[in-house]
């Protein structure tokens, strides 16, 4: 079989979402990992339904498919990165961050994507480990609610330094919600160095709604471009075929933006010519 590989925004923000779009088809990626935010797709403005369906229709035009992705970092908040999470403090906050995630669905279900992948959040310091998992079960429960109301998976990324920051702690989470994905970022595995990035993919085959890959140092959360790091990145890709993903592997280089335009093509190039 043969991979299908796409491209994350969030590392061509400096480029119009359509000029990234046409880049990332060119290069022939069979798909995009799509960043909402403020300049791409704004799931906050007045008229994100009619923009979801014209960029749905580009999408088509392009023969890409799509994930929905929800990191980016000052939507909700201009003055606080990635905040409101649902482990904020504050019931208000946690409310703006599930309507944007249910919003993020209801984008997904117009673009036809595979999935949507969100996170849990940093909890704020002094803040009770058991309060803070109690308000993310309680976010799940509506998000995963309204995921199943749109027919769209919903997939959870554990993320170094966050309240589930390892696949471990995602399964465990997957107890109670067993309606939740597993959005696989295989750097990440190198970060927490909890789990062997292909073993993590073997492990949670039959779980795993979505991966992102991208070459990482062990115990560096920084996301490089592949041979910069320590990732085996050979045996991740073998494990996805071992397993038979067919869904987009997305390729995440979120510090690339400056140079998107070369590294779009650099990056499928490099995968192409290892899976050689």
């Amino acid at each position: 079989m043969t991979l299908r590989y796409a491209y994350n925004t969030n590392g061509a923000a400096n480029h119009r979402l359509d000029d990234a779009l046409h880049l990332i088809a060119d290069a022939g990626y069979a798909g995009v990992a799509l960043t909402l935010d403020h300049h791409h797709l704004d799931p906050f403005a007045p008229s994100w339904e009619r923009e979801a369906d014209r960029v749905a229709a580009l999408l088509d035009r392009l023969r890409l498919g799509s994930v929905i992705e929800t990191g980016a970092r000052y939507l909700l908040d201009p003055r606080a990165k990635h905040e409101p999470t649902l482990v904020t403090a504050a019931a208000e906050g946690r409310d703006r961050r599930v309507a944007f995630l249910c919003r993020a669905l209801d984008v997904a279900a117009r673009l036809g994507s595979e999935t949507m992948s969100f996170w849990a959040g940093v909890p704020k310091p002094g803040i009770d480990r058991e309060a803070a998992l109690a308000w993310l079960d309680d976010g799940l429960a509506r998000v995963l609610d309204h995921a199943e109301a749109v027919g769209v998976e919903a997939s959870f990324e554990p993320e170094p330094g966050m309240l589930i920051e390892t696949v471990g702690d995602y399964a465990t989470l997957a107890e109670r919600h067993p309606r939740l994905r597993l959005a696989l970022d295989t750097g990440h595995c190198l970060v927490t160095q909890d789990i062997d990035p292909a073993q993590a993919i073997r492990d949670q085959a039959d779980r795993i709604g979505t991966v992102a890959i991208e070459d990482m140092r062990r115990g560096d959360h920084s996301h490089l471009p592949f041979g910069e790091g320590d990732m085996d990145m050979p045996a991740v890709l073998a494990a996805l075929e071992d397993i038979g993903f067919t869904r987009l592997v997305c390729v995440e280089l979120s510090r690339e933006s400056p140079r998107a335009h070369a590294a779009i093509p650099e990056s499928i190039a490099y995968l192409r010519r290892i899976a050689a």
